[in-house]
Parts: structure tokens; sequence; C-alpha cells
């Protein structure tokens, strides 16, 4: 083969690596560049090994290239090695549906593959490869129409050019074995048969009984291994012919590596042998000494080699070996086979010319092991079955023995080896093959750590990437039903860090910081400005924080401290802008009521003297005698009337202080080549002003007797009504980023960090700003205090307020293991966490993240004004020219047209001048009349109504944009809890489960209402608030010994509730008829055999001494663990409330179970007709809720929606409200809490209830300040009322201009239609003013009331079964209906649930496997629906 064709090697010295990202980084980078193969990097060694096509690609180009990426490239050995290449004939199996040249690429963009030839007569693939990098099987899988072609190896092939192919080939033999009977049998035989002299590899299978064996037929023949086996006394025969194999460089180097018999040995055997033969050998293809003590070293360790000499000037090896044991023609294939297996071997008795000279090939023949940098990678494998030291020795031992393994540590405390091992001798899955075949359990564990992220919807994972990829881990989170998909651009989670450093006076101190910090690891970048004394690093959170590296800046001497951020999002409010456009407004204002007072006045006088004289065209002497005959119309200067002098002067301060900031925004669109509303305002009162001026002045120096007519009045009056829309609009974009401000305040300021020992005893304790907690730091937590990051607890017990992420308003119990979140309020206990997710990973920030990203991805609809007008304005400019042209050339025609409809004509005016005075004016018109100030109008002023209106009737709706888009909405997402809901647990029933003559139904309210008085907990405080109201008292009794447990229940002694009883001892007659009310049951479940149990006795015990109650309340748990047992007749009604979403607690009063109370969140009581008038609209809805499925499902079927997402985070419904928007649909979302903030912000329209969060309520576009969603009805009818109002007003807009422009233009001069410029003035006016009437009309709206839509909506609505109703888990698509099943499986669902119950009473989300039905709803087979009292 040419030299040229071949592959070659360099190893480059690189500097300024820091740590494995470095690494990973020029792998990436130089691997993908042409031409390269292979590339290893060692951050020990501090160099790349570059395997590459020295045809496309030299050492110097390959420094150059790690140079360019910022490190310093040394190449110390410019000569490149040659590497080993291998050639494989792979054959056509079946018929090809690939064309040929397909496989051409797909193999061309192999790594390791080199070149290809194809021979398509025989149907045949040579493939040239890099053994080192890629093997047959590899290059089989990626064309799996291919295999490899064994018969090859066996004839010399003619049509190969490459003769490399005739190597000598490993053979394959499987062998049947009988009687084995266990795992020792198999052992025995692997040991015995793979110790023989040229046996490479063996492998026994128990259950096929069979063994496949791989070994060299020149070493050994498969008599002898057969002989060998049955030697051990198990029968065996050959199943198989031996089958070839190619030999790739591993095997070469595993052949080399055979256990050798030392050199003295062969010695010491050599007499042995008594007919000793020589035999000489020519090879070729030796190069150096190298080569000469590889041959030597490995034929003088078999067993039948006596001596061997091989020299290298005579390209020959003269052998001395036993006759009797082995052939020449073995031993030539022996030598063949040598690594790198690329000797052309011949024996010299038959020597046959041979066309190759020695040198010829030389360049592929060089053995790997050249390179001078040995690869080596690490791998962890999990091992099952360790059980002593004893194990970890002898794993230890036999795989240290391995080719290629280079050291190996076995850890018996964490079931795993960690072994370093060379790529390219051995794999992890042969390493792990070898432990197996030790009898141990051995998998390859690619997964180092796994850290999730609950609201990003994000998992970090730490991986091994030689045992596993992302796609793999993607793939096992999948299997456990969620949907998971690599982010293909993850930031590698650099943190990056802004210190102030104070105390450098010079720039050796910034290179002393700089280059320590550089030198520590985790430092990925470090920058530091003398100037600004300010320090940029960047760093890998996993190996070192900010603190860290504030003390090593103040180890060298400095001061350092972060740069404090603004927590106050000042930045957030759009304060200035709201100034700039209120003071631009008031100074427009201030000078425009003159000018418009001066106006209508002259509109009303010309008017008047119009109709006397009923002649357009007056002489000059009746124009004289008019003007003088009016006061304003007088002249103060020849050509200077009162009236041009206070237009100019009211006009000028607007002109220039006014409308300076759309004379900014017309300039920097006009750089931009873009044409907006600016841009036309600052043209036409520009225009006006510049052409009123100049019309001013001509008139003065002609020392005119008749006044000309001036647009001063233009101006003012645009820019009155821009300045005041641009100033409201800013004040509701103010306002919807309050929400964020809110979002960053909750965050904690400071955290105390601790210190433990060993023994997690408290050391020390300091408070460190929140930006200088480390992930894995230790956080004390005290009762009142905020989470500063999310972590996970590791001490303590306490209940936590979450509503703050959750929207649930109970506080949830937190145990050691149990994780928190940043912003969430710690109630009674001390916590210590460990800081899982800091900085801009915790969850508040990511709320903060996602509300920031909702309101900048929003498309804000009004600029459909802005957008009109950049076609409008070009369009107009465009026009007005045409009409100053026009009119040019017709005056000069025809003059007498000119003179009949030019009103200030003046015969003393030259013709020229009269023509273009005329052209200008009726240009100048055409753009008073065009101006898009009515445009401009027709949507803010109908969001200003309709916004005032939508306030006056509860409605706050910030700004036009979700004004104009609610009636586009075609489904209404809505939260449940606070919003469907009230939000707050009330008593739905007590029931009385003792003997009536035991306890009464008041003693049992006085003494839980006592007990209850001091909790805390939200259903306590509902349990004593019912309690008061059914006792008609506000005192209760006196409670002591008071204990809570979270998560299950309080217990305490109650004393002093006689007086409770006697109060209400007085009216017995009335309190029966009430308990009579309080205490139905489901009629469905009433049974007379327990109905005798609810009868309440009224006979009160008249004893009043004081009596002590020992009181237990609390779920079954606790009632458990009390000693307390729980029949099934209990255990049903509880089943029964939590099926429809309640919280059963059991009562307990002196060790005896005598009370059930069910708490629910109630729904509003216009819920279900709010839901039934939205979907009569043609609306869809969907409930979507942070509570489990069958809370849910129990509040859907109440009002009647039948789509609902249960278990759904807060970034969930962000995710869902996408999914429904990218179906193409807008969508509303109506929520309360903080986690509905984000989706409230996605939304196309987020409504929040007023009684929700503040945050909620700012997220929102529409907030309902009365809590009752029938309001929800109402702004939605609001919106298509105004959108319906704002289209009329375009209407009204665009006729004026649509018919005004021709008009102005003298398009209908020929019919006497001409349009004077005043008119175009008051046109102009009359349709800002038309805009605004048409806006005020939506004052006329009325809110439709209950009433009015309850009469006809009551007949038609219905409650929905669950059976009707799809509960959807999670942001999961796969619903849970719930399907009717046989009975065999309802008594399977039925036993499973009641053993889950006993395993624990909280049942996690993990065990429910989401694709089956929801278990609790398969408690009862046919969905009894019960109408609880609800009270």
């Amino acid at each position: 083969m040419d030299p040229s064709m071949g592959v070659n090697s360099v190893t480059i010295s690189v500097e300024g690596m820091t740590c494995n990202s470095c690494v990973w980084t020029i792998e990436q980078q130089i691997g993908k560049v042409n031409g390269v193969h292979h590339i290893k990097v060692s951050l020990e060694e501090k160099n790349a090994t570059i395997i590459y096509d020295p045809k496309l690609q030299t050492p110097k180009t390959l420094q150059e290239a790690i140079d360019d990426m910022g490190f310093d490239a040394v190449l110390h050995n410019p000569d490149p090695f040659p590497v080993l290449t291998d050639t494989l004939f792979l054959t056509v199996t079946a018929s090809l549906t690939l064309p040929w040249d397909h496989i051409q690429s797909t193999l061309l963009k192999t790594k390791g593959v080199t070149d290809i030839k194809i021979y398509p007569q025989k149907r045949t693939v040579a493939v040239t490869i890099i053994p080192s990098i890629v093997n047959a099987n590899q290059i089989k899988e990626l064309v799996p129409e291919l295999s490899l072609d064994t018969g090859t190896l066996e004839k010399k092939s003619g049509a190969c050019e490459d003769h490399s192919m005739a190597q000598a080939g490993e053979v394959v033999l499987k062998m049947k074995v009988e009687g084995m009977t266990c795992h020792s049998c198999t052992s025995t035989i692997e040991g015995k048969i793979g110790k023989l002299q040229g046996v490479q590899r063996i492998k026994v299978s128990l259950d096929n009984q069979e063994a496949t064996i791989v070994y060299q037929p020149h070493l050994i023949s498969v008599e002898e291994m057969k002989k060998q086996i049955e030697a051990m006394g198990f029968p065996a025969f050959v199943k198989k012919q031996p089958k070839y194999l190619k030999l790739g460089a591993i095997d070469v180097e595993r052949l080399k590596n055979t256990p050798v018999k030392s050199s003295e040995g062969s010695q010491q055997r050599s007499p042995s042998y008594t007919n000793d033969s020589t035999a000489t050998f020519i090879i070729d293809g030796m190069h150096c000494k190298s080569c000469v003590s590889n041959i030597e070293s490995t034929l003088s360790a078999l067993q039948y080699v006596s001596s061997i000499v091989v020299s290298l000037e005579n390209r020959s090896a003269i052998v001395k070996y036993n006759a009797s044991s082995v052939t020449p023609e073995s031993l030539r294939k022996a030598i063949e086979a040598v690594s790198p297996g690329l000797y052309r071997v011949s024996i010299a008795s038959e020597v046959e010319s041979t066309s190759n000279s020695p040198s010829s090939s030389s360049l592929q023949k060089i053995p790997l092991n050249v390179i001078s940098q040995p690869l080596t990678q690490e791998t962890v494998i999990n091992i099952d079955g360790m059980t002593c030291n004893s194990c970890v020795q002898s794993i230890e031992g036999v795989i240290s023995k391995k080719p290629g393994v280079k050291s190996i540590r076995v850890s018996l405390a964490n079931s795993n080896g960690t072994v370093e091992y060379d790529p390219l001798l051995t794999s992890p899955e042969t390493l792990r093959g070898a432990i197996e075949d030790m009898g141990f359990d051995a998998t390859l564990s690619g997964i180092y750590s796994i850290l999730v992220a609950l609201m990003a919807g994000k998992a970090e994972v730490r991986y091994n990437p030689a045992v596993i990829q992302p796609p793999m881990i993607a793939e096992f989170i999948r299997e456990l039903g969620f949907g998971a998909t690599v982010i293909e651009n993850a930031d590698e989670g650099d943190g990056v860090l802004e210190l102030v450093v104070r105390g450098m006076t010079c720039a050796s101190c910034v290179h002393k910081i700089e280059s320590s910090l550089t030198k520590h690891r985790g430092i990925l970048y470090c920058s530091v400005a003398l100037a600004t004394n300010k320090a940029h690093i960047k760093y890998d959170p996993e190996i070192i924080g900010p603190r860290d590296i504030i003390h090593t800046i103040e180890s060298l001497g400095f001061e350092a401290s972060l740069v404090k951020k603004d927590r106050s999002a000042s930045h957030l409010d759009h304060k200035r802008e709201i100034r700039q456009w209120r003071r631009s407004f008031l100074v427009s204002l201030f000078f425009c009521i003159p000018v418009m007072g001066l106006m209508i006045y002259m509109m009303v006088m010309d008017h008047h003297f119009a109709t006397l004289h009923h002649n357009q065209n007056m002489s000059k002497e009746e124009m004289i005698n008019l003007h003088s005959s009016m006061f304003l119309e007088r002249q103060i200067l020849p050509g200077l009337s009162v009236m041009n002098l206070l237009s100019f002067l009211l006009c000028v301060p607007v002109q220039f202080f006014g409308g300076w900031y759309f004379y900014i925004q017309a300039y920097k669109a006009l750089k931009h080549k873009t044409a907006n509303m600016d841009v036309l305002i600052v043209l036409a009162t520009t225009i006006a002003f510049a052409y009123s001026l100049v019309i001013l002045l001509v008139a003065m120096y002609e020392r005119a007797k008749v006044n000309p007519i001036t647009f001063f009045d233009t101006p003012p009056m645009l820019f009155v009504f821009i300045a005041l829309g641009r100033w409201l609009e800013h004040i509701a974009k103010g306002k919807t980023s309050e929400a964020l401000a809110k979002l960053i305040s909750l965050q904690a300021t400071e955290a105390t960090i601790v210190t433990l020992d060993s023994d997690n005893i408290l050391l020390s304790e300091e408070q460190v700003d929140v930006e200088l907690v480390q992930r894995g730091d230790i956080i004390k937590v005290v009762p009142g205090g905020k989470f500063p990051v999310d972590g996970r607890v590791i001490e303590g017990h306490s209940m936590v307020d979450e509503s703050l992420i959750t929207g649930e308003a109970m506080p949830v119990a937190k145990k050691p293991g149990s994780t928190v979140i940043a912003g969430s309020i710690n109630q009674n206990g001390s916590l210590l966490i460990c800081a899982t997710h800091v900085g801009a990973d915790t969850t508040l920030s990511q709320i903060v993240k996602l509300v920031e990203e909702a309101q900048t991805s929003k498309a804000p609809i009004q600029q459909f004004a802005d957008k009109l007008s950049g076609y409008f304005v070009p369009f107009i400019v465009f026009v007005s020219i045409a009409t100053l042209l026009v009119w040019i050339v017709i005056g000069f025609l025809n003059f007498e047209i000119v003179e009949t409809y030019f009103p200030g004509y003046n015969r003393s005016i030259s013709r020229t001048e009269t023509i273009i005075r005329f052209a200008f004016q009726a240009s100048i018109t055409v753009l008073c009349i065009a101006c898009p100030c009515s445009l401009g109008l027709a949507t803010p002023t109908a969001v200003m109504v309709g916004t005032g209106v939508g306030a006056q009737n509860g409605i706050l709706i910030k700004g036009g944009e979700p004004l104009e888009m609610a009636h586009k909405v075609k489904v209404v997402v809505f939260d449940k809890t606070g919003t469907i809901t009230h939000g707050t647990p009330v008593v739905n029933q007590v029931k009385v489960l003792t003997e009536s003559n035991r306890i009464s139904h008041h003693k049992i309210l006085a003494i839980v209402g006592t007990a209850e008085s001091n909790s805390e907990h939200p259903l306590g405080a509902a349990i004593t608030k019912y309690c008061k109201q059914e006792l008609d008292t506000e005192t209760l009794g006196t409670c002591i010994d008071f204990q809570v447990v979270p998560g299950c229940g309080i217990s305490c002694k109650v004393t002093n509730i006689e007086g409770l009883l006697h109060k209400n001892n007085w009216n017995i007659e009335d309190n029966n008829i009430k308990n009579a009310s309080l205490v139905q049951i489901d009629a469905s479940n009433e049974q007379s055999s327990t109905s005798s149990s609810m009868i309440i006795d009224a006979q009160i015990s008249n004893a009043f001494n004081a009596q002590q109650y020992k009181v237990l309340i609390g779920n079954r748990e606790w009632m458990i663990r009390n000693g307390l047992v729980i029949n099934n007749n209990v255990d049903y009604f509880m089943t029964e409330h939590e099926r429809k979403g309640r919280t059963a607690v059991l009562v307990a009063v002196d060790d005896e179970l005598c009370g059930l109370i069910a708490i629910a969140d109630t729904v509003k009581p216009e819920a279900e007709l709010a839901i039934h008038i939205l979907k009569s609209m043609g609306l869809e809805v969907v409930l979507m809720t942070g509570d489990n499925s069958k809370t849910a499902r129990s509040i859907a079927s109440q009002v009647g929606i039948t789509k609902v997402f249960a278990e759904v985070l807060p970034s969930h419904k962000v995710a869902k409200v996408k999914q429904l928007q990218e179906e193409g649909k807008r969508v509303a979302m109506v929520g309360d809490g903080i986690n509905d903030s984000p989706a409230l912000a996605m939304a196309n329209v987020g409504i929040a209830i007023g009684t929700g969060t503040d945050v909620a309520i700012e997220a929102a576009d529409v907030v309902l300040i009365r809590n009752d969603l029938l309001d929800v009805v109402a702004s939605i009818d609001l919106s298509r009322k105004t959108v319906k109002r704002i289209r009329i007003n375009f209407v009204f807009a665009l006729i004026y201009n649509l018919v005004g422009i021709p008009i102005a233009a003298g398009v209908f001069m020929p019919i006497g239609l001409v349009l004077q410029p005043w008119m175009g003035s008051a046109a102009m006016a009359a349709s800002s003013v038309s805009v605004v009437l048409s806006s005020l009309f939506l004052k006329l709206y009325r809110k439709p009331t209950y009433e009015s839509y309850e009469l006809p909506a009551r007949s038609q609505i219905g409650q929905k079964s669950p059976s009707e109703i799809s509960v959807h888990v999670g942001i999961d698509d796969t619903s849970r209906n719930s399907p009717k099943l046989g009975l065999l499986d309802q008594i399977v669902n039925y036993s499973r649930a009641s053993i889950n119950s006993l395993l624990s009473d909280k049942r996690s989300l993990n065990s429910v496997v989401t694709s089956e039905p929801d278990k609790h709803s398969l408690l009862v087979g046919d969905f009894r629906e019960d109408d609880d009292t609800a009270l």
C-alpha cells in the first residue's frame, strides 16, 4: 500500500489546562477537525495524542488549532509516528437496499475509518480501519447488510491490493459439553482450558451446555482441547467447524501478553528435544530492533521452540524446534501473528520472489505501542455478591493481571470497583465479563450522581461517557414514566462571580490574584480589572464555591466582597418613561387649549362670513374689510395678524419641547430604515410648522394686506393626543412589572451557615449573604425564618408553609430527607438543611425567570396601529408629493382652475408663486387630514373606557393587550385551590362513633373545639371555628399538655367544658333539631344497624365537677400509634370521604374512638354556573391543580368540568398552557397563587382572583377584585364588546382618511367639492372626536347579574359523574379515565389499595403508575354519588 495512504500519530504538549472541562473542550473541538480520527488529552501528562490523516492535516496545523483555543501547545517532536491500519473485507449478505455510495458515505463519516474501496461485481467492500479506534463489529453494526468475509482470510486474495489480509487468523470453535451441573463446573473448564497455550478466550454456558473457544490452530488443535475437556470428566463434541477470525489489535496484544515461559525455562527444556529441527524463515516488514526482540520473545515462549535467532540485516529467522510437535508452516503462521501482525513470512527452502521491497509498506508496520503517550480511561463497575475482604482481594488480584489493566480499587462498602485501563487493550465490557466469570454479579455504572430541580423541570446527571450516553439516561427516566429529553446546549452549569477587590495597587497585584486563582482546581476563567477594582470569575460549582474564592483572595492580603445586587428590582418599574410622557403631555396640553379655542373661534367666524358672501373667491378689498372687522385678523405688522402671532407663539414650545421625544424616536426609526407613527407625526407637524412660518415671513416681506392661511394649530393637537396615549401605556406596563419586584423581594437576603463535626455536633455558625451559599453547605433555619436556598433536610422536624410555591394552604411536614424550597417559611421547628440548588437554580429564581420570560415573550397587538402607519406613512408622503407635483403641472397648463379655487388668490402676486403656493397648500392639507391621530386614538381610547368600565364592575384590566386578547380565547384553564374552591378548609360533617348515652354530640364539639384552639394548623382552625359556631360561643374550655406531631395529629388534656354544655342545656329541643341537620349521613351509606348510634341523647349530666378528658385528634396512623383499633366501618367512612377529596380526622376521648370529622375545601357557590356559561359561550374549560387526583376529580364533578390535570407543578402549568397554545388555541388562565403566576404570565390572558397572592395579581392581565367567578365571564364579555368598539373606531378613523385624502388632494374639484385647509384641520379634529365619542359609548356597558345568568342556565346544569371526567396526572397526557372493571379486577384493586393503605397512610405519587387507572377511584366500583351535607 502506498505510504501516503497511511495514518499518523503525533503527541503535542498542552499547557494551560486546569480541569476536566478543558480536556473535554479540546477533545470536542479538535475531534471535529477534518482529518482527525482520534484524540486523547491527558490532564496529568499535559499533552494530547492525535491520530490524523497526513493528507489533510500536519502536526503544525494541529498545534495551531489547539493554540487558537487559548492553550499553549508545543510540538517537541515534529516527526509523526505512523499508526497501524487494518483492512476488513465485507461482503453483502442479503439483497442490498442501500446504494453503494450511501454505504461509502456512512462508513467514511465513522471515526477510525480511513479508506473504502468498493468492488460491486464481487459485492465486496474493503474498509481500511484503525483497529485502536474502531473494530469489525462496530462497522457491521453501522451497515447490517454487510458481513465479515472470512473467506478472504483463508485464501490469498488476488484482487486484494492490501496483502496484509493474508496473515494468520484466530479461529472460533463451538463445542457441546455434557454433564455440567453448576457454575463450579463451568469455571473449572474455563480455568483449565483457558491456560492452554494457543487458547485465546473461552466462555462456557451452563444453560446451553456448550463452550465457545477462540484459539490459534497453529498452536493447538481441536483434538487436544477435546481431550483436555474429556480428561476432566465431561463428554465433548465439536458443534461447528472452526471459523476463522480476523486478528484485531487487542487480540494481537493479548497474544503478545500470553503468560511468557521464561527464556531460562526454554533453555532448560531444550535438551529434552530429541528430534530438534532447524528452519530458516525470510521475514519482510521488520525495520528496527524492537521488531527483532518482539519476534524472538514471542516465539521463544512457545513450548516446542528451543531457540530462535532473528537477523534484521538478512531479514531472516533461524528457528530450532521439535519437529514432532509442530510443522514449519505452523511456525510461519505464528511469526505472522506476532504484533502488529504485518510481517510477511516465507520458509527459506520454498522462497517465493515477492514483489514488495522490505521498506515498501514499512510505514504501516510500526507497532502501535510506539505512541509515547499511553491512553488510559477509568470505569466504575458495580459488583454485587461480595461478602468480605477476601472477595475484594481476589477480584483485585485477578483483574489487575488482565491485559491493559493499569490499576483497580474495589470498595466493599460501596459495592463497586474503579478500574483504570488502556482502551486499546481492553474495554469496560470485557472487565465486567471477567468479574462475572469469577461468580459475582457485575454491572457497568455510568452514573455518579443525579440532582433534580423541581421547578425548572431539569435533572443534572454526572455520568461516565465511557459507559453511558445522555440518550440512554433520558430513556431510563422515560421508563419511570416521565417525559425526558436531553438539553442539547445545556451550559456546563458554570458559576459566574463578580467581586469587588480592594487593596490592589499595581499590575503585579492583578497578576498575583489571577495566577493564584487559575491554579485552583475548579476555576475555569479569571479576569481582574485594576481600574474598576472588579474581578470576573467563572468556576465549576461542583468543585469550588464563591466563599472559597473570596477566602483565597483574602489569603493573598486583599479584601474581596460581592458586587451588591439590586434586590429591589427598581429597573422593572417604568417610572422614568411615565415621568417623561406625563411631562410631554402636560406641556402640550397647556399650549394646546388656547390654540384649540382660537381655531374653533376662527372656524365659526369663517363659516359665518362665508354664508354672508356666498362667494368662494372674495376680492382683495372685501378680504381686507373682513379682516379689519375681526379682532384676531387685525394686523399688528403688515402681513402679521394677531391670530397668526398667537398661534406661532403657542406652537413653538409644543413643537420643540412637547415633541422632543418624538423627534428622537423618529430619528432612530429612520436610522434603522423603518417608518413608524413617530415619523408621520414629526413629518406632518414639522412641514405644517415650517410651511406656516415660511408663508408668514413671505406675507410680512410682501407687506400683504390679506392674512395668509397658516397651520400652527396642527402640532399642539397632535402632540397632546399622542403623548396622552403613550403616558397611559407606560403606566400599564409599570404595573405588570411590579409582579417581578414582588417575587424578587420574597428571596431571603442572608443565610446562617453552620459547621458540623463527624457526629453532627454544631461547631460554629456564620451569617453570610445568600449569594455566597454554596452547594453542599449546611444551613440552619429557625422557626419563622425563610429558607434561603433549595435543599434537603438533614436534621430536625417542622411544618413548612409552602403556599408561596404550591398555592396549597396546608403546611407541609418536613423531616430528615424532605426537600425544602427557597422562599418558603419555616413554622415551628428548627431545621438543618443541606443546600442542593443555590443562586439562579433555586425554585424561586426559576419562578422569577419564568414570569420574566412570559412577560417578554408576548406579542403586543397594539402594534397594529404602528404596523398600519408603517405602510400608511410612505403612502401619505407619496400622495402628498404627488398632489404637489400634479397641481404645479395643472397650474401651468390651465391657470384658470387655480384662479377659481384658490381662496387666498391675490392678483398682486405673480402667477408662478400663486401656483406653487396653491399646490403646496393642497399637499399640506393632505398631510394634515391624513395624520394618523385618529388611528392612534382608536385603540387607546376604547381601552381606557373599557378598563374604566371594568374597574367600576370589579374587573381590573391591565392595558389594551389583555382586553383585545380576551375575545379570542378558546380555552379557559382554572386553578382549583382558592379559585374554584374557597381555599380555606371548612368542616363538612361530624360523625359520632359511640353510643349516644356515652358522650353527646355537643360534648364532642366542646372537647374538640377546646383541644384544637391551641393548634396553628389550618385544619385545627377550621374545627375550632365550626365548634364555636355550633355551640354559639366565643369562649371554650381549658387545654393543657398540648402536643403536636407534624403530619399525624395532636394530643392534650381538656377541662372546664361543663359550663359550655350547661349553657346549651336551656333549649334542648332546638339543639336536637339543629343536631339532626348536622349529623345527616349519606343516604346510600346509612345502615339501620348504625342508625341507633347517630341519635343524640339530650340527657346531659348535671355533674358540674371539673372533669378532665384525655383527647387525641389526628389521622389513622396517629390513632394506631396510640394503641387504638380502627374497625372496618370507620375505615370505610374515612375512605369514602377521602375519595371525595376530603380530609377525614378521627377523635378519641379517654382512649375511646368517638368521632370522625370530615373537612374539605368547599366549592364556591357560583363556580358551577360560571363554568356552564363559559361552555355555552363555546369555550373549553380545563381544571389544573397541584392537588392529588382524587380531590381534583371530586371538585371537577361538582362544577361540571370534564378535563382535569392533577398533581401539576408550577413549571408544568406553564408547559401545559404552552402546549394548548401550540395547538393553535388562545388560553385564559384563572388562578390565585404564586404557583400560578408563571402560567398567568404565559397565558394569552391571565386572570387573577383578587383574594389571591400579590404576586399572582401582579402577574395577571386581569384581576377580579371581587372573589366572584362570574366576573371571569363578564371580563370575556367586556373584552368582546370593547374589541367590537375598537373595530368601529378603526372604521371611523379610516373613513375620514380614505374619503378626506382624495378631497384634500383636489380630485373632486371639477364637481365643486373643495377642501379648504381649515376644513382639513376640522376633519382631522372631527375624526378624533368621533373616535373618542364612539369609545365613550362603552360607558353604557352593564355587567350581567347572577340572577340574569341563573334563570336560563339552571335548567340545563347537571353535575358530571366521575366516569365522564378524564384526569391527567402531572404533565403527562395519558389520561386516567375510570374504566368499568369486572368483579375480579375490582377485588384485585381493592385488595391492592388496602395493602397500600396498611403500608403507608400517604400514598406517594411514585407508587402510582401513570398509565394505570386511579386506584382510589376503583375502590368503589359503580361510583355511587352521594350528596353529603355541606354545611
